[in-house]
């Protein structure tokens, strides 16, 4: 779609009031994380669960709720051993949430202020948000919206692995790509 002034930024970035659902066949929640400080592990969470609810004004209220179980790094070993009580002890943390503090109005790229939740730690996360656009799926007929996003936290700010120098970054970089279905 060409973008030719700010009244048509303004209508391709619009969507239907309502409870948007998440196409979690075009949406992932990916990571990357520093590993020894020279190269970065990537992975993946495969289950997870988003709410994208637009107001009247246009306005999104978001949250997202992601299964831990579901970590990926495609090695089976090394997943199982972040799965455990060392790292993300998913048999008492079994979920990592995120909330936004205040509805948002839908831009070309727009800031996401919002929280995380992972057991009994709730940390402050910043996500930069870029708009890909709202589009018709040819296979149903629906019209989808489609967003990128990108965030970082500290593991040790959650608890997650203690401090580990030289081998793990304390940094875990999110990336998020998600696709909506609107309200019919």
């Amino acid at each position: 779609m060409t973008i030719s002034s700010e009244s048509d930024i303004a209508t391709a970035t619009s969507l239907a009031a309502g409870s948007w659902t998440l196409d979690p066949l075009h949406s992932s929640v990916e990571f990357s994380i520093r590993h020894l400080g020279i190269s970065k592990v990537r992975g993946r969470f495969a289950r997870f669960e988003a709410e994208f609810v637009v107001d009247e004004s246009g306005a999104a209220t978001i949250g997202a709720v992601i299964d831990l179980d579901s970590f990926d790094t495609g090695n089976t070993d090394r997943d199982a051993h972040v799965r455990n009580a060392d790292f993300l002890d998913v048999a008492n943390r079994p979920t990592l949430s995120f909330r936004a503090t205040e509805a948002v109005q839908i831009t070309e790229s727009f800031v996401v202020e919002g929280e995380a939740t992972l057991g009994a730690i709730t940390k402050p996360i910043t996500l930069d948000v870029e708009w890909g656009g709202v589009q018709e799926f040819g296979a149903t007929g629906d019209r989808h919206a489609g967003f990128s996003a990108t965030g970082t936290i500290k593991r040790t700010d959650f608890g997650v692995g203690g401090p580990l120098p030289g081998m793990l970054s304390d940094t875990v970089k999110i990336e998020l790509e998600i696709q909506l279905v609107e309200p019919k």
